[in-house]
């Protein structure tokens, strides 16, 4: 059997977050926002917040369930990165904003979970 690259399966994960995402009623702002510090899977309007979406998925193998693989440190990444982004987009400067992580877990014949985490964490400080 051919392993499929781990873009095509992050790229995969994706869609079907935002699928999940989308169907919650969540409206997709902007994909894939890359910067010197990192990248923004998602960036997602709830209403009027702005919601930042980590998504990540583990295979079968992993012991470690994909909604409790972001770490502080990967949190701080996402927390510098989004600074960028609200100095980038200034519209949303002002608008309430949430950590969101997507898990999603595929066990050893493939079949899926997500695991939705609402305000997964919160920055330390007030600077965004």
């Amino acid at each position: 059997m051919v392993r499929a690259s781990t873009r095509v399966i992050g790229n995969d994960a994706e869609n079907l977050a935002l699928q999940f995402l989308q169907q919650k009623g969540l409206m997709l702002v902007q994909r894939n926002f890359q910067c010197r510090l990192g990248e923004l899977d998602l960036i997602m309007r709830d209403h009027d917040c702005l919601v930042i979406v980590e998504v990540r998925y583990r295979s079968g193998r992993s012991l470690v369930s994909a909604g409790c693989s972001v770490d502080h440190r990967k949190q701080q990444k996402l927390i510098r990165s989004t600074a960028l982004f609200l100095a980038w987009s200034r519209r949303f400067a002002n608008w309430p904003l949430r950590f969101d992580v997507i898990g999603i877990d595929a066990d050893t014949h493939n079949a899926v979970s997500i695991e939705w985490i609402r305000d997964a964490f919160r920055p330390a400080d007030a600077a965004l």
